[in-house]
């Protein structure tokens, strides 16, 4: 593959605010990669980062869902990780150490390495400083660097590159659902927000065998509620339009469910309240993003009258991502449903806005071709 002297990316500069700049091709030693970026998918992460970044100094090119080729590739980066210059490939956004007790354990996405939250000096794709040699560590770019320590995934031949944008919202899917929330034969789900994230839920839930899967909503949401009945969601419901708690005790014969799936970000302690009430008498599981900082008055009482059980959606496993991979190349659904929207590198702030419902109507899952 011919490679350039110079990459352009799209860099956040302060909130809301892109500017396209150039930076230098950077050198490629024997442990590490070059990705030629074929997609980046933009999620509703990308939306509360760019309006709100921890930073407002630091230039960062964002772009953490990434699908490229891989360009240029050390010798021992292809004895290590067994990729090969020409591969298409998925790279995870964490960028691991390597030595500590979660990497050791698979479970390198709780690694200090890569934690920005808390680590200044942490890396992930999206995430770091463009200030940071060899800058480019996002996927808004023409190129990636890929240092040792990536965590790279074949994508499989009969996956196309923008279909293969859609594997960070589908393995977050697995892991949420699956490992996290056990849903598996015959559960019973609801999924609270249709969004790439939430159909993503409703493809694995449906693939698991479970019996029954309620998609909540708004009323802005009709586009997205119908590409979840066509994903598999026996019943969806405008929680603007009708009581939703009433709704569902209705279609469960006043059962409730088993699992609640909270995909709704930031929409407040509702969809969380919702939920306690939604779950079966005893027993439940509800995994929650938890986006918000308060949450005065919380129904602990309730919670453990019901003896629910909470777990953080916190990313995913290098085990849900080759699944997410794998449900993709059974083209069992159409997901191509979801894969809405392209936009090029110039066109990332409308991209963006546009995930955020204030661009391009009627976007869910949009891909950037730099």
């Amino acid at each position: 593959m011919n490679v350039t002297e110079k990459v352009l990316a799209a860099v956040r500069v302060g909130p809301s605010k892109t500017d396209i700049r150039e930076f230098p091709m950077p050198d490629i030693s024997t442990d590490s990669a070059l990705l030629k970026m074929e997609v980046a998918g933009i999620c509703g992460t990308d939306v509360k980062l760019y309006k709100t970044p921890p930073s407002e100094t630091t230039p960062v090119i964002m772009g953490h869902e990434n699908i490229g080729y891989i360009a240029k590739a050390g010798s021992e980066f292809t004895k290590r990780k067994g990729f090969k210059e020409g591969d298409l490939v998925f790279v995870e956004h964490y960028v691991m150490c390597g030595t500590c007790e979660w990497c050791h354990s698979g479970q390198y996405r709780h690694c200090e390495h890569t934690d920005w939250r808390y680590n200044p000096d942490a890396i992930r794709f999206g995430y770091t400083s463009a200030q940071r040699p060899p800058h480019l560590w996002g996927g808004f770019a023409q190129y990636m660097y890929l240092p040792w320590n990536s965590v790279v995934h074949h994508v499989p031949k009969n996956v196309t590159s923008e279909l293969a944008g859609l594997v960070t919202p589908m393995a977050n899917g697995v892991e949420w659902s699956l490992f996290d929330g056990g849903v598996g034969y015959d559960s019973t789900v609801l999924i609270q927000g249709p969004g790439q994230q939430g159909l993503s839920q409703t493809v694995v839930c449906k693939q698991a065998g479970a019996s029954l899967i309620i998609v909540t909503g708004t009323s802005k949401d009709s586009a997205r509620m119908q590409v979840a009945k066509s994903l598999g969601a026996d019943y969806v419901i405008d929680v603007q339009k009708e009581d939703p708690l009433a709704r569902i005790k209705q279609i469960t014969g006043g059962k409730g469910v088993d699992v609640v799936l909270d995909c709704t970000a930031e929409a407040g302690t509702t969809p969380i309240l919702l939920g306690v009430d939604a779950l079966k008498r005893k027993a439940g599981t509800m995994v929650v993003q938890g986006e918000m900082k308060e949450f005065p008055n919380f129904p602990i009482a309730k919670l453990t009258e019901k003896f629910i059980t909470i777990k953080s959606a916190r990313g995913h496993s290098f085990r849900a991502c080759e699944l997410a991979l794998q449900q993709l190349a059974s083209h069992r659904f159409p997901l191509e449903k979801v894969t809405t929207h392209t936009f090029g590198l110039k066109d990332v702030d409308l991209a963006i806005r546009s995930v955020g419902g204030h661009g391009v109507p009627d976007v869910i899952h949009a891909s950037l071709m730099p």
